[in-house]
Formats: structure tokens, sequence, C-alpha cells
């Protein structure tokens, strides 16, 4: 589509805010109304339509995208929306340890415990840790709280906390990004240390390296999007 607007304005609406393209409001995908529930989300994206060029370039717009998601998908269907990030706790990325080499096994100590720390002090639970890719059950109140906490979040949270629990396998590590417990970058590192250390012993693959740069895209544009609600 092509840029159809000269001006873009942050306004004011009932519960939140809003963008207009010369005088008209803008709407999501689903034609809802985009009301937005901070004002730096809504200078956020009406920047990103501001840069637009000739042409809209969805990848460009990260924020408009999340922003749309929260109220056209999410809104809709919040509790299997959010059922479904939750579970990633049943296989946290965190818990799941190398027996070998001894350096990859210090690698993943020194960026997984500080997060399970976290959470166990933030949320006063427990984890189970394993060696290898076999199953380990967490206790079930570790499961529930986490699961409560999840649900008890709004389709915004929920919809910038998608693409951190999606692109990194870790639930843990999302909501530490999402709480300001660690810095997005950090986080990211830390869920990507095997494929790190895999890069270290044998080198980079250029297929791989670009699609984890685009993950690590997404994940980011999610954090991003969690540090503006």
């Amino acid at each position: 589509m092509k840029r159809f607007w000269t001006d873009v304005a942050v306004v004011e609406l009932d519960g939140g805010y809003g963008i207009e393209l010369d005088g008209r409001s803008l709407k999501t995908p689903a034609r809802k109304d985009l009301v937005l529930p901070s004002e730096t989300l809504a200078r956020e994206i009406s920047g990103e339509w501001e840069a637009v060029g000739e042409k809209i370039d969805p990848a460009a717009m990260p924020m408009t995208g999340l922003a749309n998601a929260a109220i056209d998908r999410v809104e809709l269907a919040k509790e299997a929306f959010a059922s479904e990030l939750a579970a990633f706790a049943e296989t946290e990325l965190c818990c799941y340890r190398a027996e070998h080499p001894d350096s990859l096994v210090a690698k993943q100590a020194a960026a997984w415990d500080p997060l399970l720390d976290w959470a166990s002090n933030h949320y006063g639970i427990e984890f189970e840790k394993t060696a290898g890719i076999i199953h380990v059950a967490q206790p079930e109140a570790t499961l529930t709280k986490l699961r409560d906490e999840v649900l008890g979040e709004d389709a915004f949270t929920l919809a910038g906390l998608s693409p951190l629990v999606r692109n990194g396998g870790s639930l843990i590590a999302a909501l530490a990004v999402r709480h300001g417990a660690v810095e997005a970058n950090k986080a990211w590192d830390a869920v990507e240390v095997d494929r790190l250390h895999q890069i270290e012993e044998w080198g980079e693959d250029a297929e791989a390296e670009k699609a984890a740069e685009s993950r690590r895209g997404d994940f980011l544009a999610g954090a991003r999007f969690l540090s503006l609600l």
C-alpha cells in the first residue's frame, strides 16, 4: 500500500491514546479503533507512520504490528493465548542443562541460574533442573503460580511477551525482561547460550545466522513494546 497521508498526530481518547493520519483515526487491520494504553507507545507508533516512505513496509513497523495483534488477536481469545505462553513453563529452557563439555555447563549456569533465582525470589517458587533432554516435571505450585501470573496480564502485555517467549523458548527470561530484572539484549544472549557455544566450536552457518537474527529482531521488538506500556 502506498503512503496516502501527510500529517501524523497523537490524540487523547477515552481510555487511552490514538493516532490520526490527516485527521482520520488509525484503525487496526480488523477495522477496530487503535486505542493504545500509553502516550509513550502512541508516540513510538506515530514515529513509525511518520517514517513511512512511498510504500508501507510492515516489517519496519513492529510496534504497530504488536498493537494490532493485541487488539485484533489477543483480546479476542486472551485466556487461550495466555495459556499457550504459560505452557512454556512446563519445558522451561533454563532447567535443561548440558552434562558436558565443562565450558558449556559453566556458560549455562552463568546465564540461566540468575534468571531462575530471580523467578524463585520474585514469585516464591522452585524449579527442578535436569541434565540432558529427558523431561523433568516442574512442581505443580510453580506451574500454577506462573500460569496465574501470565493469565493476569492484559492483552497488550501478552502481545509483547509473545515474541520473547516464542523466539527465546524461555518463559522465565521473558518475564524477567517484562519486570525489568534483565536487559533485553542480555536476556537474548542467555537464551542463545547453546547456539553461541556451537558457533564458537564449529563456526557460523549463514542461513542459521540469518534466521537467528530475525528471531532476535522479533525478541527485541517485543521487549521494546513492553517497555512502552
